[in-house]
């Protein structure tokens, strides 16, 4: 008995489905226009919280050129989403050489320290080709090889009698050393910056792409060598540190800032006049950003979807209206109120998921836009998918509702007699 009602159960609602789809077959233009609200309000929650979920990939693939272990010091934030700060950020001193060498010589709890400046993004020269200017020129230390997480794949890394001696050396990125010397390896080989001649000795195992073009498309040269071509005084420096463990890396990160603090003379009880950083943290800062973003959206797309709500209780009412005799029809010769009454809400259902179904469809391929100009893995928000669809559903059942008890509750005499 409970397998047949079940049957019957299925059989009602395979038929309020059909029905429901030839509705929305039969009038195609008004259909299109009734779930047009739907689409946007799911299409803007996909396509926003795909970008978010291919940004964040990409920005922990950026925060995992850091090596495990490893947190860096600088004197401007990583990630600063406000601008009310910048003065008391401009006005700190640089962190400069010496207090990444005192940092280096002074700490027990670290496996390495590296001393890193960017310097400038622009052409190199080969007897093959010139490159754009989107270069990147790093001024290293030896220890920034294991605290970059980088691995040489051809040649040497820097040693520190390069960085003593000031040498014109470099270590070359992968995409790189394979755009400027196409034909054969690049170590041995020599390079021009701005108007400078370096001899690559090594070049650096790839990482893959990132945000504003490719990661590995970058040359490092001593820190000594890049200073004395820059200017030591104006620019300030980066110190990247690895804890030795995991177990020791929290009490590295206190050592490390109590010997910055006494090299920076940073007087007791005051903060700190640089910035602590560890791939974690920043990842933690890029959520708490993005969290704000999502909320936004979702607001945003609720109203969306609440006006395309009532869009589909107006056209429902109107269905309503012009199908009377057609539920008179069917309540006479025997559909019950429950019958009238899952057709109407199915058909608001399958509008909403329609359009729902394409929005969904829309944004992830909008979303994956970006994945695909920042050269990472597309990303399908599977949690969001079946959230907007939920939604889609719920919204169809509310504000079919009405649509669907107003019908059900005609008077069959009535409704026979309505021209």
């Amino acid at each position: 008995m409970p397998a047949k009602r079940t049957n019957l159960l299925l059989g009602e609602l395979h038929e309020s489905f059909s029905m429901a789809m030839n509705a929305l077959v039969a009038h195609k233009l008004r259909s299109a226009l009734t779930l047009l609200g739907v689409l946007i309000g799911v299409f803007s929650i996909i396509v926003v919280m795909t970008a978010m979920r291919v940004l964040k990939s990409n920005v922990e693939n950026e925060m995992s050129q850091l090596g495990s272990r490893t947190f860096a010091i600088q004197k401007w934030p990583a990630v600063h989403f406000g601008t009310g700060d910048w003065e008391k950020y401009w006005r700190r001193k640089n962190i400069y050489l010496a207090q990444g060498r005192q940092v280096r010589e002074k700490t027990t709890l670290a496996s390495s320290v590296g001393i890193e400046g960017n310097f400038w993004s622009g052409e190199v020269e080969t007897h093959y080709q010139t490159t754009p200017p989107t270069v990147r020129l790093l001024g290293e230390t030896p220890g920034s090889f294991p605290a970059r997480n980088w691995t040489v794949a051809e040649g040497r890394a820097l040693s520190e009698s390069d960085v003593d001696n000031a040498r014109d050396v470099c270590v070359l990125g992968s995409a790189l050393a394979k755009t400027v010397f196409p034909f054969g390896s690049a170590v041995g080989e020599e390079i021009k910056i701005s108007g400078y001649k370096y001899q690559v000795i090594g070049v650096i195992a790839p990482k893959g792409g990132s945000v504003g073009g490719e990661q590995d498309n970058f040359t490092v040269i001593p820190i000594t060598t890049a200073l004395n071509r820059t200017g030591r005084w104006w620019r300030s420096l980066t110190i990247l540190v690895q804890a030795r463990d995991a177990a020791s890396y929290e009490d590295c990160v206190e050592e490390v800032r109590g010997i910055l603090r006494v090299a920076r003379k940073v007087p007791p009880g005051t903060e700190d006049d640089f910035e602590l950083f560890s791939n974690d943290s920043l990842i933690q800062q890029f959520n708490s950003f993005t969290k704000a973003v999502r909320i936004g959206v979702v607001v945003v797309s609720s109203i969306s979807l609440l006006a395309a709500g009532i869009g589909i209780m107006n056209i429902m009412l109107v269905s309503v209206t012009e199908r009377t005799r057609e539920i008179g029809i069917r309540r006479a010769i025997g559909a019950k109120k429950r019958n009238i009454m899952a057709q109407f809400i199915m058909e608001a259902i399958v509008l909403c998921e329609v359009g729902g179904a394409i929005g969904v469809v829309l944004g992830i391929l909008g979303g994956n836009a970006l994945a695909w100009y920042m050269k990472v893995p597309p990303v399908i928000p599977i949690d969001w998918i079946v959230l907007g669809l939920l939604i889609c559903s719920v919204v169809g059942i509310v504000f079919g509702t009405y649509p669907a008890y107003k019908a059900a509750n005609l008077d069959p005499i009535e409704s026979l007699r309505y021209e």
